[in-house]
This record gives C-alpha cells, structure tokens and sequence, in this order.
C-alpha cells in the first residue's frame, strides 16, 4: 500500500483539517465536558489507554473519563456500572465521550476512518488476514461501527476491517463518516449502560 496516494498524501491531509475544523467547532462542547468531568472525576476529565496503532505501533488513545476508579476493598476496579457517573452516561450516549481523539488524529496517530483501536493484549491472538488491520491508521470511526458495532461477532469485525483495508477510497471513507454523523444523531449503536457489553476477544471467536 506504499504507493496508494490517497492513502499516504490525501488521507492524512484531510484527516488534519477536518480534525483540526472540528476541534474548533466543538470547542465549547469540549471545554463544558472538560470542566464537568474535572469536577466529577476529581480533576482527571481524560482517560488514556495504550492501543495499537499502524504497523502494530503503540499509541496512547485519549478519550473522555466517564467512570470514577472507585474500587472494593480488595482494591478491585468496581464493575462498569457502579462506577460511571451520571455525566459520564450522557456523554457516552451522546458519543462526546470520543471528541478527544480528535487530538490523535492531529498527531497522526489515528484517522477519522480506519479499523476501530482494540487492546494491545489481543495482538498475540489474531490470524496473520487479521493483523491486516493494522496496515492502515486506526480510526475514530470505521465500516465495522456503521455496521453494528457491539451487536456483531468479533469474526464479522474483522471481515470488516479487511473489507475496508481492502477497498479504502475517498468515496468509502465519505459514506462512512456520513453513515457516523447518521448514527450519532439517531442513537444508533451507542454504548449505553444497561447494554450488554462487547465480550472480550480470544481466538476461538
């Protein structure tokens, strides 16, 4: 995919400048659920988490903190949803939760569209047509999530994600981002409390 102009010039170009517009754009919605989650989660409003980027490249992901780190008295994380705050659940279904990534994008970390960044933990698991995944930038949003997102099997996932690998274009990244914009504002596919959550990914699925 090296000499894939649009992929290696145009793709990144465009990533820059939509991020960078939507940043702007955003930025009072940024900077409300940046001072509420500061007041919530005690001055930590970001979560960063390691993932891996293009070329299996580890890469911290930065996302609105909607969970507090209350833990038992074993000192054990409490279950998801005993620890998401209120604001944390709103953000989450109203998907504010991923502006941040934005900021990935500007470093050149992630594109807007690409395979969705999974746990460094799962790199050992997947078949050599999986690790295909990662020949390209992971996205904030991708043809896996505009296909079902946590109500598809990780198998249909990573068919998916090769598809997109396979016949990336300006024309499929459009219709994607389009499909996303669709899907937020509905509701549609969004993570919400009372949901069950993805199962975690091995090799047997």
């Amino acid at each position: 995919m090296k000499g894939n102009i649009y992929l290696n010039i145009i793709k990144p170009a465009i990533d820059f400048l939509l991020s960078l517009l939507f940043l702007i754009i955003l930025s009072p919605v940024f900077f409300i659920v940046l001072v509420l989650l500061s007041i919530v989660n005690s001055g930590k409003p970001f979560f960063f988490h390691e993932r891996p980027g293009k070329d299996e490249r580890i890469f911290k992901v930065i996302k609105f903190k909607t969970m507090t780190d209350k833990k038992d008295s074993n000192g054990k994380l409490l279950p998801d949803n005993e620890r998401i705050t209120k604001v944390g659940a709103f953000i989450r279904k109203t998907s504010l939760d991923e502006i941040p990534q934005l900021i990935n994008v500007l470093l050149g970390d992630m594109s807007l569209v690409g395979p969705r960044p999974l746990l460094v933990r799962y790199l050992d698991l997947y078949s050599d047509d999986q690790k295909r995944r990662h020949w390209v930038k992971p996205g904030i949003t991708g043809l896996a999530q505009v296909s079902g997102r946590n109500s598809i099997p990780w198998k249909r996932k990573f068919e998916l994600d090769i598809q997109y690998v396979d016949n990336l274009s300006f024309n499929l990244d459009a219709k994607i981002i389009m499909h996303t914009i669709n899907k937020v504002i509905k509701r549609e596919g969004v993570n919400q409390t009372s949901e069950r959550p993805m199962q975690p990914f091995n090799s047997q699925n």
